[in-house]
Order: C-alpha cells, then sequence, then structure tokens
C-alpha cells in the first residue's frame, strides 16, 4: 500500500468517530481529499460528500459509513466508577477487561471495563450471560467529584485498541468496521482524481450507519445518483467456528466481496463482477437474499430507486476490539470501485432487462 494512504488508513482508525460523534474522522476525511476532489463540503448531518466533475449529469455515488460502535456514559456512581450504554451492537461478553478511551471536553480518558475476579464469584455466577449496564469502567477515580472533573454524562467512548500490524499484509483494529469503508471510496476517487471520467463520482463518508442507516439516507437524497455502491465489511468464514455453509467460503486476503441478490441491481453488479475478471483483480461473490444491513440498504430505496451494488471487505471478528483485514483487500477494492465507475457514462442503462 502506498506510505501516504497507509498514513491515512491509520489516521482514520485513530480518530474516534461512534455514531453521532464522527467529527474527529471526518475532519481527517475532509482535509486528505481537499487534494483530490473538485469539492468537498459537509452536510448538516456530518456526511462528507468529497465530487469529481460535480456538475455532470450522470451522477455516482459511493458510501462507506465512518462511524463505529462505541458507547456512550450514562451514569456516574458516587464512587467515582462510570456506566455506559451501547453506541451500535456491543457484545456484553467481550466487554469485561477491555481498555477503554472517553472521550472528554478536555482529551480523552484511559479507563477499563472491571468486573468481580472469578476466585470471588459464587459457582452459579461463573458463565452467566452479561448485561452491558451492570457493567462499569473504572478510570482511578476515588470518587464522583474526581471524576466528574474529567468525564461527563453523554461523553462517548471507544475500544482502547489501535492499529496493530500483524504477520503478512494482516492488520488488527477497532473500528474497521467501517472506516474501510470510507477509506475504500476515498482511495477510489483518488486514484480516477488525475483521469477523465464521463460521470459525475461522489464519494461520502457516511455517519451513523450503526444505529439505522441515517447518513446513508440524507446523503443520498441530496446527491441523487442514478447508480450507488456502498463499501462496508462481510463476515470473514476462515476462521475456527464460523460456520461456511451460512456465510459462504469468505476468505481474508482473497479480495474483495461482490454481492448479489434483492438488494443489488443486476446491472451494476454484474459490471462489477465484469471489471474484476477484466482488470485482474481477485474477488468472491457473496449471496444477499433480502436487504442487507449496510449502506446499500437505504441507498436503493431513496427516492425513485437507485441502481445499488455492494463491494465488502473481509473482516474476522467484527464488532470486537481486535477487527482483522487484509490491506491488499482494500487496494483491491478501491480498484475495483474505481475501474467499474469509469465506465459509467450518460449511456449506462441500469433498468434490469
Amino acid at each position: 500500500m502506498r506510505k501516504e494512504s497507509l498514513q491515512f488508513l491509520k489516521d482514520l482508525i485513530a480518530a474516534p468517530s461512534p455514531s453521532g460523534f464522527e467529527q474527529p474522522a471526518q475532519r481527517i476525511v475532509r482535509a486528505r481529499m481537499d487534494k483530490f476532489a473538485d469539492e468537498v463540503r459537509t452536510d448538516v448531518h456530518g456526511n462528507v460528500i468529497c465530487a469529481k466533475n460535480p456538475e455532470h449529469p450522470t451522477r455516482v455515488m459511493l458510501a462507506g459509513h465512518v462511524d463505529q460502535i462505541g458507547f456512550i456514559v450514562r451514569y456516574i456512581s458516587d464512587d467515582g466508577f462510570i456506566y455506559m450504554s451501547a453506541i451500535g451492537g456491543i457484545d456484553a461478553g467481550i466487554v469485561p477487561g477491555s481498555r477503554v478511551l472517553i472521550h472528554g471536553k478536555n482529551g480523552p480518558v484511559r479507563g477499563v471495563f472491571g468486573r468481580t475476579a472469578i476466585h470471588l464469584l459464587k459457582e452459579e455466577e461463573r458463565g452467566k450471560k452479561l448485561e452491558l449496564d451492570k457493567l462499569f469502567v473504572d478510570i482511578g477515580a476515588k470518587d464522583k467529584e474526581e471524576a466528574e472533573k474529567l468525564v461527563a454524562v453523554a461523553d462517548p467512548a471507544t475500544f482502547d485498541a489501535p492499529f496493530q500490524e500483524l504477520q503478512g499484509d494482516l492488520a488488527a483494529a477497532a473500528g474497521f468496521d467501517d472506516k474501510i469503508g470510507t477509506f475504500v471510496c476515498m482511495e477510489a476517487l483518488r486514484i480516477l482524481s488525475d483521469r477523465k471520467i464521463d460521470c459525475g463520482l461522489f464519494a461520502v463518508s457516511t455517519v451513523q450507519e450503526e444505529i439505522g442507516l441515517r447518513g446513508a439516507q440524507t446523503s443520498c437524497y441530496c446527491v441523487d445518483p442514478i447508480a450507488g455502491i456502498a463499501v462496508d465489511v462481510t463476515h470473514a468464514s476462515d476462521y475456527p467456528g464460523c460456520d461456511k455453509t451460512k456465510q459462504g467460503e469468505i476468505k481474508v486476503g482473497g479480495g474483495p466481496v461482490i454481492a448479489r441478490g434483492a438488494n443489488i441491481n443486476p446491472c451494476l453488479g454484474e459490471m462489477l463482477q465484469e471489471t474484476a475478471e477484466e482488470k485482474g483483480i481477485p474477488a468472491h461473490v457473496e449471496a444477499a437474499a433480502r436487504g442487507t444491513g449496510t449502506d446499500a440498504n437505504i441507498m436503493q430505496l431513496t427516492r425513485a430507486g437507485v441502481a445499488t451494488a455492494l463491494v465488502s471487505v473481509p473482516n474476522r471478528y467484527m464488532h470486537t476490539p481486535v477487527e482483522i483485514i487484509s490491506l491488499s483487500d482494500l487496494e483491491n477494492a478501491a480498484r475495483l470501485v474505481a475501474e467499474t465507475v469509469a465506465k459509467i457514462n450518460e449511456q449506462t442503462d441500469f433498468t434490469p432487462m
């Protein structure tokens, strides 16, 4: 991966962006894309819209949501312990023992989700299902007064799990879902920034996907594209315990994943598959039997309808602090999206026949 692109990815991962609090990550996107887009703007919802040929009548939208799962401070006890509510889909079973950053007005505050040691649990309490509202964060404060000097009710928090390179080209971090979607969309625009294309390209870093696909709805309504490609993560099935008969065969490092099914416009979906074959880009295909849980869902249903496709990056351990992806999958996803967009012009007909 290009050094500059890798740094952009690392900066994105480092910027906190739980749903509703995406501004730090969106500032990173704006600073990066000012160099490559003809127009960069932020709408009232917080979506960052980066455009090439913004006046072209044939508009194509790329959507990658920048928001990640996280927490929000609900209550601070008299003895200085902090209770959280989830932002997005949090598995309470992975929370105890994890490190968090609470993003207070004076800067990040480090803490840990504590739990009674196993030695002190009663037999019937061991292995019992955990509830997030019973868990607490310990920041080391001696009491409520000291805690409130650092943390306030409604401050957001994220897992403290920074970008870490593993063997080969794999990397682990919290928040790959779906900051890497934003990364791919912006990389696709960068690839096309010095090429002539016969359409208007709008790469959008959307907000609040994890709590209801909200940013994609407002930004797609505004852009009003004829075609849209959402970029997200999908569950890899190449690790122990994952059932390939349910998920399909999805391998980290095997290339981007192209969805087929009800949420996907057949013409655009086929265009992606043909492009992968023509350009020698490794790719998987996955089945989408219904509306997907991604920005593609709401994009397809915006206004009178949008010809929608979904390109995903294989991801192990989704919605944990240790999501794993392949850097080559990101590069290939950006190439696939860019080369597909380069084929679209005013004569392109997405009507299923």
